[in-house]
């Protein structure tokens, strides 16, 4: 196994003991009231889950592991010479808790190297596709195809010790995961950089190849690994994510988790909302001739999108008291 497997390993032989004893300590315990105006509005405010991985606190934003955004930021190890650390690093605290070595992170980007290389029929349906889909349905369909590649599929089929359900389900997310910025890139300029064929460089890591393979220049490749790394997770009750983890309860395996996370993020209230935006402001500064809105202006503009009964996109939070970190 490699490193960061290793010690995924380890993490999860020390984290059972914990899941028994919550069952058999407090299986009765009651975590909290629902009312019927939560259900209607959504589940909020309803503690339904368990997860480790980030907590998102009203006052001071994300926190992933427990470290806050600006904690991430300085503790990750950096490629030399760059501001934001590699996503790799993110990927392996994610995983296991622990701010990884230069070293292990070094590991993690060779092991995703090697499994970038997309299958043939994987670029053909995404050639398939017209020029005026959505990208976002280019990219399910395209997760999708790969779910024949399925290790956990086939291991599942063959007869597997539900204590072994982590190990496939591993090499089945490492293998998306880097997998995915080729398939972006490549939906990218399928659309919109017609001129771009987007080879990748084994030599980079993560963000740095996604920043190559779309032709941008320096210092776009820290563009990449910051935007990687502020939307890496965002608790586990969001759309995508609470999607993700109720496709993945059936055993269906990554490929069909994942693909269904992206339909769920597609939606103008969820990871839409970064496009709508775009198209909300796009439109003030056409009805205000490219003048900048006084605030009477600006504030006229507002009510008038509310009043007619449409939201305004990206601005705002469900859960979040003050300004996103992200933002």
């Amino acid at each position: 196994m490699s490193g960061l497997k290793d010690k995924l390993y380890d993490k999860i032989q020390a984290h059972r003991p914990r899941v028994k004893r919550l069952l058999s300590e407090y299986g009765d315990h009651v975590v909290c009231d629902v009312t019927v105006q939560q259900i209607i509005g959504g589940m909020r405010g309803i503690k339904s889950l368990v997860t480790d991985i980030s907590y998102l606190d009203p006052y001071e934003g994300i926190r992933y592991r427990g470290y806050t955004l600006p904690e991430v930021f300085e503790k990750l190890p950096k490629p030399p010479g760059d501001e934001m650390p590699y996503v790799e690093g993110l990927f392996d605290l994610l995983l296991t808790g622990d701010i990884p070595t230069e070293s292990q992170v070094a590991d993690v980007i060779y092991d995703s190297v090697n499994r970038r290389q997309l299958p043939k029929y994987v670029y053909e349906v995404i050639d398939a596709f017209p020029n005026q889909s959505h990208p976002m349905v280019i990219l399910s369909a395209a997760v999708m195809s790969m779910q024949r590649e399925s290790m956990f599929n086939l291991r599942y089929q063959r007869g597997m010790n539900k204590l072994d359900y982590w190990d496939h389900t591993y090499e089945d997310s490492m293998n998306l995961m880097s997998k995915i910025p080729v398939i972006g890139a490549y939906i990218y300029n399928k659309l919109y950089n017609k001129e771009r064929i987007g080879y990748q460089d084994p030599t980079k890591d993560f963000g740095a190849n996604f920043a190559f393979m779309l032709g941008k220049e320096k210092p776009y490749d820290d563009v990449s690994r910051m935007y990687f790394i502020i939307h890496a997770d965002h608790e586990g009750g969001n759309v995508s994510a609470h999607t993700g983890h109720l496709i993945a309860s059936s055993l269906s395996d990554v490929y069909y988790s994942i693909s269904g996370m992206i339909n769920g993020l597609a939606g103008p209230l969820h990871g839409l909302a970064n496009q709508e935006v775009l198209r909300w402001i796009q439109d003030l500064r056409n009805k205000m001739g490219d003048k900048l809105p006084s605030h009477d202006e600006m504030k006229e503009f507002v009510w008038k999108t509310l009043n007619s009964g449409q939201v305004i996109p990206g601005f705002g939070h469900a859960v979040l008291r003050k300004t996103d970190p992200r933002y």
